[in-house]
């Protein structure tokens, strides 16, 4: 199923900002605009669906929601205003971010306890060569440049969405899956909302989320205007980060299977996460050799901080949460998640585009006091910890 769904995305997301620009018309500040606007309705989708998760049953949810996505694809091929666009992209985006969130709670659900890691470092593996594999795909119709090559790939990215709720119709589930834990109608669960160790460990994980913005923004922008890298090295930093979590993301989630290992890999993760900032930052002072060389160093050094803080998040997020209300809970700490991708590009403005060299310490610093507070904001009594890892139902 991610495997379908993502290379469906690497279809949409490799065309839909030109097809955006030169088929409907738009400008780019009009582009970044709307998905500003639908990363902020993002934040806020994660809860409502994942509490709906907990009533009605992630699967029964997901397979009205994967066919929802698949007519908001189909519909970019139908904008021909701002604000049309505005409303489809925040529509898309919320059901985007909402099935996110649920698809996070089936897998708590389903899944025994001490194979959840594992099986989410696999998919994160997955995810990552299905959106290489869509991006390569959609090459072909960037290099044609045409509108029906565009909406070719929409259709794709739709069929995908369908393809991937046809295997969810037909994967054998527990009975259990779907059902909410038998003692829940009698004892109150915990309210993510209300739970501020929860809370509290979101955001600093959030922080540590911040590292996307880092890839995304800061490197291409720090490359063009402050190093003597070519502007090819943005494409080869993005390869070197795709391989690695391709290959090493299940290796680096062993061991990784309690909340106080999940923490301490989140630190690890934070410091190579600083390390990496202060490479990038040394990447102004060389020639063209040795700024690319730079440049690639970091990038793999940031890439084995993100294959630590994400396996340490997804036990985080799980182990701590209630087992009776795993989609709210999911749907929080993607929430932070989705809040984090929102504001890591004005970050990265604010520290690095204005700073330079400084504003690299200072994400370096905060990406170090991330992680480490993540141990202490992490410790629970024995006994939640242990009744978080209880299977549902």
């Amino acid at each position: 199923m991610s495997l379908v769904n993502t290379v469906g995305n690497g279809l949409f997301v490799t065309v839909s900002v030109l097809f955006l620009t030169r088929s409907v018309g738009l400008t780019p500040g009009r582009v970044a605009l709307g998905l500003t606007a639908a990363g902020v309705c993002g934040v806020f989708a994660g809860v409502p669906m994942g509490r709906l998760a907990d009533r009605i049953g992630s699967r029964r949810l997901l397979l009205v929601v994967g066919p929802l996505e698949a007519v908001a694809v189909l519909g970019y091929a139908f904008v021909h205003s701002f604000a049309a666009y505005v409303v489809l992209v925040c529509v898309a985006t919320v059901l985007e971010r909402g099935a996110v969130a649920v698809r996070s709670a089936l897998i708590a659900r389903v899944i025994p306890a001490e194979r959840q890691v594992r099986a989410r470092a696999l998919l994160r593996s997955v995810m990552n060569a299905g959106v290489v594999v869509g991006s390569t795909g959609a090459a072909v119709a960037l290099q044609a440049n045409t509108y029906a090559g565009c909406v070719t790939m929409m259709a794709l990215d739709a069929a995908s969405f369908l393809g991937a709720t046809a295997l969810l119709a037909v994967l054998p589930l527990p009975a259990e899956a779907e059902r909410r834990a038998p003692e829940a109608a009698v004892v109150r669960q915990r309210t993510a909302l209300r739970d501020r160790r929860y809370l509290l460990v979101t955001a600093l994980h959030a922080v540590l989320e911040l590292q996307l913005a880092v890839l995304t923004v800061g490197i291409p922008l720090w490359i063009v205007l402050a190093t003597d890298a070519p502007t090819a090295v943005v494409a080869a930093v993005n390869v070197v980060n795709c391989l690695l979590v391709v290959l090493f993301q299940v290796r680096a989630s062993r061991g990784v299977d309690s909340a106080s290992t999940a923490a301490r890999a989140c630190a690890r993760g934070g410091v190579l996460l600083a390390a990496a900032c202060l490479v990038y930052a040394a990447a102004q002072y060389g020639p063209v050799t040795v700024a690319t060389a730079t440049v690639l160093a970091g990038a793999l050094v940031h890439s084995l901080g993100e294959l630590l803080t994400s396996a340490g998040g997804w036990t985080l997020s799980l182990d701590l949460a209630d087992p009776r209300s795993h989609g709210e809970y999911q749907g929080v700490f993607m929430s932070g998640q989705a809040a984090a991708h929102v504001l890591g590009p004005l970050v990265i403005s604010l520290t690095v585009v204005t700073h330079g060299a400084l504003g690299w310490l200072v994400l370096a610093v905060l990406f170090s006091l991330a992680g480490f507070a993540l141990v202490p904001a992490s410790k629970v009594p024995a006994s939640k910890v242990s009744a978080s890892r209880r299977p549902a139902g």
